[in-house]
């Protein structure tokens, strides 16, 4: 009896550490706000920390239409997203401090080549390609940010 315990123990173990490995190498799901996005509405993983930034959307398998991540930034700037390790693919929208859309731009799974904004900007905000279109979201609407989102 203690050996089938001891290979149910190594079979959990082993179990463990294949869950561990599928996992999008390191970059976990993170708190979600829902964004009211023209008169459109999407649940929006933030992402404000440089790391949390930096890792994005990374080795996401799937991103459902309705679902994306808000980039969140201190300051006003000019931006520029890369789709490095990014599987799925992108639109972003640059959004001014103030929750203007002022550019949405298509972007290509794992490319290297920055999508810069032409505008300076306090968020960006990532989503499955084509979902600003199919929901009616254009440049020029607003983006209603809750005050846990908005940068301090």
């Amino acid at each position: 009896m203690r050996r089938n315990g001891t290979i149910l123990t190594i079979l959990a173990a082993g179990a463990l550490t294949f869950a561990a490995c599928a996992s999008p190498k390191g970059n976990p799901v993170l708190r979600s706000e829902r964004l009211a996005v023209g008169s459109a509405e999407v649940l929006a993983e933030i992402a404000r920390t440089p790391e949390e930034r930096e890792k994005g959307l990374m080795f996401r398998k799937d991103l459902p239409d309705g679902k994306g991540m808000l980039f969140v930034f201190e300051v006003d700037e000019r931006l520029a997203f890369w789709m490095k390790n990014t599987l799925v693919p992108l639109s972003i929208a640059y959004i001014s401090s103030d929750g203007t859309i002022r550019e949405i731009l298509d972007m290509e799974p794992r490319s290297l080549a920055p999508v810069p904004s032409q505008f300076s900007v306090r968020y960006a905000l990532e989503v499955p390609r084509g979902w600003f279109g199919r929901a009616g979201v254009r440049v020029g609407d607003r983006v209603v940010l809750p005050d846990s989102v908005r940068s301090r």
